[in-house]
């Protein structure tokens, strides 16, 4: 499918698109959930609380069960910056990062501001949504990161030794962009990355997550996914690390039954390619996506970076329908989630018929302003 806006979608194919948007968003989010009970414990911690099985089900975390963080509400301002940055291009400013970066700091202001401020013509709907007004554990990283208007860039990354996953677990949205070209999707992701967090392993990982859901959300599977990943990453300066790490993860495969052990020899910091390893593993060797999540979140790392990668993985490979719908009940946020992927589905399918020199359509200009 082409960038441009002359690509035509049969119904079939916007049908499972959506799907897989729905998955990939709504997955990250159960994984954020589901490991958020759990956030900061080690797995002898995990297993007296829970047994020794480890947590199977959501536990109440910020007051209640089903709670999302920081991860989660970074990755909807990312698609709100992203489905921005498509409605811009009409009038020339064509510039996704500088669109992204608008919507970090409208994320920003909800980290410090007690509710949507009405003044701002430019929110939008989703910068109204009250129930984001919350601190959720940020990273340091990401709160420094988008604390001024200056945008980091390649050249000048904010945070410049930062190596965490805060940028990583905001990424999966630049991989549902199934239109671009994988090397352009890796180029927005690292740059995207740059905003906050300077390290070349985690602008890359974060860059190799987003062509990993491009891969599972134009219907290859993952392991095929990996492969052209890895291929793509080995042209960029300071890939080992990512690399390694993602062919650790290949390897532990085939090392027998899906373990803790196995799961924290991988990793168990929140270095963002330990992240992404520990989440693609998960993945590769889940049964089903409860399964996987559940694997992802019980180990000594950081549970929810680990089980929101690798919910938006299996979410974009199977699609909406194949979550657990019992997680997806007490999911908070659900409405807003799927209120947004639905908004993605429908400007990247079907943006022409909403805003073109040919037919404009006024209610979504006030959702997605053009300022």
């Amino acid at each position: 499918m082409s960038t441009g806006t002359t690509a035509v979608w049969g119904r079939a194919e916007q049908q499972d698109f959506r799907s897989r948007v729905r998955g990939a968003l709504l997955g990250g989010a159960v994984g954020d959930a589901l490991g958020a009970g759990v956030s900061g414990l080690v797995l002898e911690e995990i297993r007296a609380a829970h047994g020794v099985e480890g947590v199977a089900d959501y536990v109440p975390a910020h007051g209640r069960r089903g709670a999302v963080t920081a991860l989660t509400q970074l990755t909807l301002f990312t698609v709100d910056g992203l489905i921005r940055a498509q409605v811009r291009r009409d009038t020339g400013a064509w510039h996704p990062p500088t669109d992204v970066h608008r919507a970090h700091l409208r994320w920003a202001a909800t980290q410090h501001d007690w509710g949507p401020d009405e003044r701002r013509e430019d929110n939008g709907w989703l910068a109204a949504e009250e129930w984001l007004y919350a601190r959720r554990d940020p990273a340091r990283e990401c709160l420094a990161g988008f604390g001024d208007t200056v945008m980091g860039t390649l050249d000048r990354p904010k945070n410049p030794a930062a190596r965490d996953a805060g940028a990583l677990t905001r990424s999966a949205p630049f991989g549902l962009l199934v239109g671009w070209e994988p090397g352009l999707v890796l180029q927005l992701a690292v740059e995207c990355a740059a905003q906050s967090h300077g390290h070349p392993a985690a602008q890359l990982s974060a860059g190799a997550f987003a062509v990993l859901v491009h891969g599972l959300a134009r219907g290859e599977s993952l392991d095929g996914a990996v492969q052209n990943t890895l291929a793509l990453l080995a042209e960029r300066p300071g890939h080992e690390p990512v690399t390694e790490a993602l062919r650790q993860a290949l390897g532990s495969v085939r090392q027998g039954i899906p373990s803790p052990a196995l799961i924290e020899a991988l990793g168990a910091s929140d270095a963002a390619e330990e992240v992404l390893a520990v989440a693609v593993y998960c993945a590769l060797v889940s049964e089903d996506i409860r399964h996987g999540l559940r694997l992802a979140v019980n180990h000594s790392g950081p549970s929810r970076a680990t089980g929101s990668v690798c919910g938006a993985l299996l979410g974009a490979l199977h699609g909406e329908t194949a979550l657990p719908p019992a997680w997806l009940a007490e999911l908070e946020g659900r409405a807003t989630l799927l209120e947004l992927a639905d908004d993605f589905a429908m400007e990247m399918t079907q943006g022409p018929a909403l805003h073109s020199p040919a037919a404009v359509a006024p209610g979504w200009l006030a959702r997605y302003p053009r300022g």
